[in-house]
């Protein structure tokens, strides 16, 4: 088989050289070297300081604000091409700008559409990605996107609280089929938010769809960035007669005042992944390591396996 003769290479970009470590270690193989020149002005230039003549290889890092974390993956994937490796895969735990999908108004790009395109024509053969702002995003590519759901390393966290009278909740209609899949796994009842935004970030307005009364609410949701949203919503369900409110959000983007807003908020605790690093310690924040679902898929890539038992959802 041609997978057994090639040889697996894993690499990290910066941003995410930590959870790189720890999916190589389950993996069971080592970290790649890879050293970064930078020159004065800002410009820098990645390096493999090994040969990857023939290899597969996968680059792992999330393209998480500012776009200097795109353009590291963009250059680490051209330095790959160049360097004759046979696959080349973008590891991508948060794929970053994809709330740009869709025209919403004139004149704006679908920036979603323009990275996809740039990651293919830097040298990427796969995408390896998780919980994506938009299911449809998959579509923007020409190669293969293996689309991985938080649900299998979430779920066992929840089911392991033992919470009485679970209602899992959506902060939004957009996350409905989301909420409405955690609660067919969890056999439990959901409720939605309803909200309405004065612009991005800002919320005019915040309605319930459905009683939680006597509830212990879990919000899910694929990000959190300002957490105004969750923090909102914790806030209306308190007021509604819920006993208490978590959140679960894949991507821990937390901009801004997020981390201040959490601590201060009605929230239980927010259980995060560590597809992006936290840039502070904040008590309410759970993280649940995603490295063995990557370590497994791209296990399963190489020896081109099935991996459809890692879709729950």
């Amino acid at each position: 088989m041609a997978s057994a003769m090639t040889d697996v290479k894993l690499f990290a970009c910066s941003q995410s050289t930590e959870l790189a470590r720890k999916i190589a270690s389950n993996y069971g193989i080592p970290l790649g070297n890879v050293i970064t020149s930078t020159y004065s002005d800002g410009e820098f230039q990645p390096s493999f300081e090994e040969s990857i003549r023939g290899s597969r290889v996968f680059i792992v890092g999330s393209t998480h604000p500012g776009s200097d974390h795109l353009m590291e993956m963009l250059l680490m994937l051209d330095a790959a091409k160049r360097a004759s490796a046979r696959h080349i895969t973008a590891v991508m735990p948060y794929f970053g700008w994809a709330r740009q999908d869709r025209k919403d108004k004139p004149r704006v790009p679908i920036a979603a559409k323009l990275i996809a395109k740039m990651l293919e024509t830097a040298g990427a053969t796969r995408i390896i990605t998780m919980d994506l702002h938009a299911d449809q995003i998959q579509g923007f590519f020409e190669r293969p996107v293996d689309h991985l759901f938080a649900s299998t390393v979430f779920l066992p966290h929840l089911r392991a609280l033992n919470l009485d009278n679970l209602t899992i909740a959506s902060p939004d209609m957009g996350g409905s089929k989301r909420a409405y899949a955690y609660s067919k796994a969890l056999e439990s009842d959901v409720v939605i938010c309803y909200k309405q935004r004065e612009k991005a970030n800002v919320i005019s307005h915040m309605e319930l769809i459905g009683d939680v009364t006597g509830k212990n609410v879990v919000l899910v949701d694929d990000m959190v960035d300002t957490a105004g949203t969750l923090t909102k919503a914790a806030d209306v369900m308190m007021e509604r007669g819920a006993i208490s409110v978590r959140a679960i959000c894949t991507h821990p983007v937390l901009s801004g005042d997020a981390y201040e807003r959490i601590q201060n908020s009605k929230l239980e605790e927010l259980i995060v992944t560590d597809s992006i690093p936290l840039r502070q310690n904040c008590e309410k924040i759970k993280v649940v390591s995603c490295a063995d679902l990557f370590a497994d898929v791209m296990k399963s890539v190489h020896e081109n396996t099935s991996i459809s038992s890692k879709f729950l959802m």
